[in-house]
């Protein structure tokens, strides 16, 4: 029988080392499934005991050059995922302390080497584009800045020597280390990259600094590319810690969920009741439940009544009437009678375990989108490669005067130019100012993965309570009996229900004070375990309540009495005075926001955990012709699943526990800001207004984000086809023009600026 097991995997950058590993997994003997997950670094592995053991799987991962451990048996998933925020968050700080230091560093180096390019221009040269621009610049430089003219060349050769290192070994260390470890494994990524083109400039620089007379004699330059190599740093540790800024602030939904269960729970041991922690309580304990507490187990009443509020499984935020023999959660609450309960399942058999799993396991299952830049970087890097090994072999061959260095320098240039400064930018800088503009519009994104996908949604699944509907009891109609007066009915029941925190009795108080009925003071009350409660008002007995709690006070109700899980009841002395009859009333927006999904293409469908009576009055209101009522977590994933199975992109909008797992397993998770801290932090976008309305904001907001992005991401490419070959001298032979490495390096910078700049168009 296989197992499983998640491992936890570190140092993946990208999707080729996702893929490597993933790869790597798959070819393992015994292992039959595999989902190796960038974001979380983790690989869930699914494998055969009798043919392969965790420590081979761990031993697999090292082999690919990847850090692996087995996991900590005594630490649980909740522990887990706090460090692994923890370092999150330490690692985009550390990325952007280094990008500015880095980018601080470039302006200084650009500044530097401006008397150097000059004096460039006016010496011999076989680049007449850059003999052209700086003659024109030479001028206005000299004017502006007339002190870096009279620094002697050398010293600042020797100066940019000393700050690019500093860079290179304080900012950018990492790439050389990575690329190290990519190399000695047989592997390229766009570490592999950034650190060839940045070597080969400090190299060819490092000997024009030592050695300026190997270039004079052979009638070049001895040019020096410092600043490319700090800008080509500069610019990747930029978009780095744009990346890292869109993901680091992800929270532990599996800390929220555990959260809802108590640490302790009140025991029963030799006739004494004692506190002890969760771990201690055995099936068939007695456990005592005190009003407004939380229930530290799943366990079934042995005596007292009360009301639970069960919306962490549910959904629904009516409370549930509970009795003796009846079963009590795990993580509800309680209401306003004491409880002796004995318990039913523990530990990893609980109700509040089993969704603690499910959202475990959507969590590590594969995203359904990877970058399209980490997966285009397979190709993209031993390309470059081999086209700059290429254009040294022609000029060593072919060129009469200093092969060698020709050769060298325009392999420099194509290496600086194809940085992939552009490609590394287009994703994050779009995410940022889109989740910028999010901000504006009350929609909170959190992550670049979480925002592609939203563009690529086609079904939208709805959760009704607390995102279509306001998730709390209005007062829907008000059925006095004969000879009561509506307004003195309500006023007479509020003056009993005033005492009660019922969410019942709260919309009872509420709609007399709308129907600005004065307040009528209440004396003796009672609450029978959320069945019903009365009070002395006015000098009479007056009862509210469900029709079993009359009934069992001796009083006659008529034979259609409505009754039903919001309908309450009243009675004044042993006489029915009438019935109201609440309703969860729809947001204002719900109506405009559903037919604004369906314009935009949409398929929309109604999942609730509500009777179906309710889910298709709802769902007529508001146009909706898929509906799934009557729905547990379970069956919340199996639906999102369902539409997955027919080739479906989903996205799962929801504000309760309950919704928590089918948003983790959708494609895209969106949940209503005001809803419990365990849905939002299970979804990839949390909604911040109470409208609905938020979910189509979010929707067009990524298409639009995704289409900018992949103009970005055609314009990198598109530089890199057009100044690649000019790089590596294809117009040298017809026009003399040989793009250098500082044109090439300028040219790299400008594609970033572009990028950033067409992503700048998302604020508006």
């Amino acid at each position: 029988m296989a197992e499983s097991i998640t491992l936890p995997v570190g140092g993946m950058t990208c999707a080729a080392c996702q893929g490597r590993v993933q790869r790597t997994l798959e070819r393992t003997p015994g292992v039959t499934d595999v989902s190796v997950n960038l974001i979380l670094g983790s690989a869930a592995v699914s494998f055969d005991p009798a043919v392969t053991a965790p420590g081979k799987l761990v031993a697999a991962i090292r082999a690919t050059g990847y850090e692996s451990a087995l996991p900590d048996p005594a630490a649980s998933p909740v522990a887990l995922a706090e460090a692994r925020d923890v370092a999150r968050q330490h690692d985009y700080l550390t990325l952007r302390r280094q990008a500015v230091w880095a980018l601080v560093a470039g302006a200084v180096a650009m500044l530097l080497s401006m008397p150097l390019m000059i004096g460039h221009a006016a010496g011999a040269t076989v680049d007449p584009l850059m003999q052209a621009v700086m003659t024109r610049v030479a001028p206005l430089l000299a004017h502006v800045a007339p002190w870096l003219f009279a620094l002697p060349a050398p010293l600042i050769r020797w100066a940019l020597l000393g700050l690019t290192l500093a860079v290179m070994l304080l900012a950018g260390r990492h790439f050389y280390t990575r690329a190290w470890a990519a190399l000695r494994h047989g592997g390229a990524d766009m570490n592999t990259l950034i650190a060839l083109g940045t070597l080969s400039a400090l190299g060819y620089s490092l000997v024009a600094t030592i050695a300026p007379q190997l270039f004079v004699t052979r009638g070049m330059a001895p040019d020096v590319y410092y600043e490319a190599v700090v800008l080509i740093l500069a610019f990747i540790l930029t978009g780095n810690t744009l990346e890292a800024r869109a993901t680091s602030r992800t929270a532990s939904a599996l800390g929220a969920l555990a959260s809802l269960q108590p640490r302790t729970a009140h025991v029963e041991r030799d006739g004494v009741v004692v506190d002890v922690g969760l771990a201690e309580v055995g099936l068939g304990d007695i456990v005592l439940v005190r009003p407004g507490e939380r229930v530290p187990v799943d366990a079934d009443i042995v005596t007292g009544t009360s009301s639970a509020d069960e919306s962490m499984l549910t959904g629904e935020s009516m409370p549930v009437p509970k009795v003796v023999g009846d079963r009590v959660i795990g993580g509800s609450v309680n209401g306003e009678g004491a409880l002796r309960v004995r318990t039913a399942a523990v530990g990893e058999s609980s109700t509040l375990a089993a969704i603690l799993r499910l959202m475990r396991d959507a969590q590590n299952a594969r995203a359904p989108i990877q970058r399209l830049t980490d997966r285009i970087s397979a190709i993209f890097v031993p390309t470059i490669i081999g086209i700059a090994v290429v254009t040294f072999a022609v000029w060593a061959l072919a060129s009469h005067t200093a092969p060698v260095m020709h050769g060298f320098a325009a392999a420099v240039a194509v290496l600086i130019i194809a940085c992939p400064c552009a490609m590394g930018l287009a994703v994050p800088t779009a995410v940022m100012v889109a989740t910028g503009r999010g901000a504006q519009l009350g929609v909170l994104v959190k992550g670049a993965d979480a925002l592609q996908r939203a563009g690529d949604v086609d079904v939208v699944i709805l959760d009704k309570t607390g995102t279509l509907t306001a998730g709390k009891p209005v007062v829907q109609d008000v059925r006095p009996a004969a000879g009561i007066d509506a307004d003195a009915l309500i006023q007479q029941m509020a003056a009993v229900e005033l005492l009660s925190q019922h969410p019942l009795a709260r919309a009872i108080v509420a709609e007399a004070a709308r129907r600005a009925q004065p307040s009528i003071a209440a004396a003796d009350f009672t609450s029978d375990g959320g069945r019903g409660a009365s009070a002395h008002v006015d000098g009479s007995m007056v009862r509210v309540g469900s029709v079993r709690y009359l009934s069992e006070h001796g009083v006659t109700l008529p034979t259609e009495q409505g009754d039903g899980a919001m309908t309450v009841h009243a009675a004044i002395g042993s006489r029915y005075a009438g019935a109201v009859t609440l309703t969860d009333a729809l947001r204002p927006q719900s109506v405009a926001a559903v037919a604004r999904l369906q314009r935009a293409g949409l398929r929309v469908v109604l999942l609730t955990g509500d009777r179906r009576a309710v889910a298709d009055r709802i769902a007529t209101a508001l146009g909706i012709t898929d509906v799934v009522a009557e729905a547990l977590p379970a069956d919340k994933v199996a639906e999102v699943e369902r539409w997955q199975r027919q080739g479906n992109v989903v996205a799962m909008v929801g504000d309760g526990v309950n919704d928590a797992p089918a948003l983790a397993r959708a494609d895209v998770g969106m949940a209503m800001g005001g809803g419990t801290a365990v849905a939002v932090e299970a979804a990839d976008i949390a909604l911040m207004r109470d409208d609905p309305g938020a979910v189509a904001d979010a929707v067009l907001l990524s298409r639009r984000t995704v289409r900018i992005i992949r103009q970005n991401l055609f314009w990198a490419f598109a530089y890199n086809v057009v100044a690649v070959p000019l790089a590596a001298g294809v117009l040298y032979p017809a026009t003399g023009v040989l793009l250098s490495p500082i044109i090439a390096s300028a040219a790299m910078a400008l594609s970033s600026v572009s990028v950033v700049t067409n992503s700048l168009r998302l604020r508006h």
